[in-house]
């Protein structure tokens, strides 16, 4: 796979939003896509989709609150990260933009579409399940035993010194297996052990911390999305079974599910190529 050229007119700037100063990329020009990433990742995550979509786009690629050049700043909730968004959105004089998440992002980003639906013009998620699926998985024997570290998070400070053990080796060594061979470059590791060796990973596990003391949806009914959404799913994701998926379709008016066999829950990184077909497609829906 050939490496990433980021984007020439690549920016990296801060904004002051929510009482936090957060760090975001930006480049391009024209509709608005906001990328927001997953653990234990940051902005870089994306980088084939702003290479790829900066020529026609505003791509935007924040680090998220308590990530790499993020302020580390509780709380950590899912309201308060949603608040994040919104107010970086202000920030940049778009209210409304394609929403693309990514595990904890794509979490955040089915969240913001469902409670804040002005936001988002197209929904794009990669390898997390609508909240009300993930819900009920988190119930059964086999997502449990899938997401055992959820549990292991909730321990004060042995997750961030296991993790930081060996200067963060062990976890690079871990995503490289999980993904086919050439997917990260020399570089690409390079880059994510040195964001993780200055800026810790304190604030991503946070976020597990709080959303097990913290509700996530609302109390009622769940509404059905209106706007385009698309879910992209690597089958050989080692931390969410595929079964996560089925009965998506009840929460979305205009949804479509597309499934990548081999490939792993790294997806926009693993199979760039595919992804960003899909999300091409989303963006064409919101301009047709």
């Amino acid at each position: 796979m050939p490496a990433a050229s980021l984007p020439d007119d690549l920016r990296h700037e801060f904004a002051n939003v929510n009482g936090i100063r957060m760090h975001y990329a930006e480049a391009g020009a024209g509709d608005p896509v906001l990328f927001l990433h997953g653990f234990p990742e940051m902005w870089y995550s994306w980088r084939h989709q702003l290479e790829t979509f900066a020529p026609g786009y505003r791509v935007i690629a924040p680090d998220l609150r308590g990530y790499n050049e993020t302020d580390a700043r509780p709380p950590y909730d899912v309201g308060t990260l949603m608040d994040d968004l919104r107010a970086l959105l202000a920030h940049l004089g778009t209210p409304r933009a394609h929403i693309v998440g990514h595990d904890w992002g794509g979490h955040l980003a089915w969240l913001l579409a469902i409670r804040h639906p002005e936001a988002v013009r197209t929904l794009s998620v990669c390898n997390l399940p609508h909240p009300a699926l993930m819900r009920k998985g988190l119930r059964t024997p086999a997502q449990l035993l899938r997401s055992w570290y959820i549990l292991a998070f909730q321990v004060p400070w042995l997750p961030e010194r296991a993790i930081a053990a060996r200067g963060y080796q062990a976890l690079a060594q871990s995503i490289i297996r999980d993904c086919r061979p050439g997917t990260f470059t020399r570089d690409d590791i390079r880059t994510y052990l040195a964001s993780w060796r200055e800026h810790g990973l304190r604030g991503g596990i946070e976020w597990y911390r709080a959303a097990a003391r913290h509700p996530v949806l609302p109390a009622g009914p769940v509404p059905v999305l209106e706007m385009p959404v698309a879910l992209i799913w690597g089958e050989e994701d080692r931390f969410l079974g595929k079964e996560l998926t089925r009965g998506t379709e009840a929460y979305a008016s205009d949804f479509e599910l597309h499934t990548l066999p081999g490939i792993s829950h790294w997806v926009q990184q693993e199979a760039p190529e595919a992804v960003n077909a899909v999300l091409r497609a989303q963006f064409l829906k919101a301009a047709g």
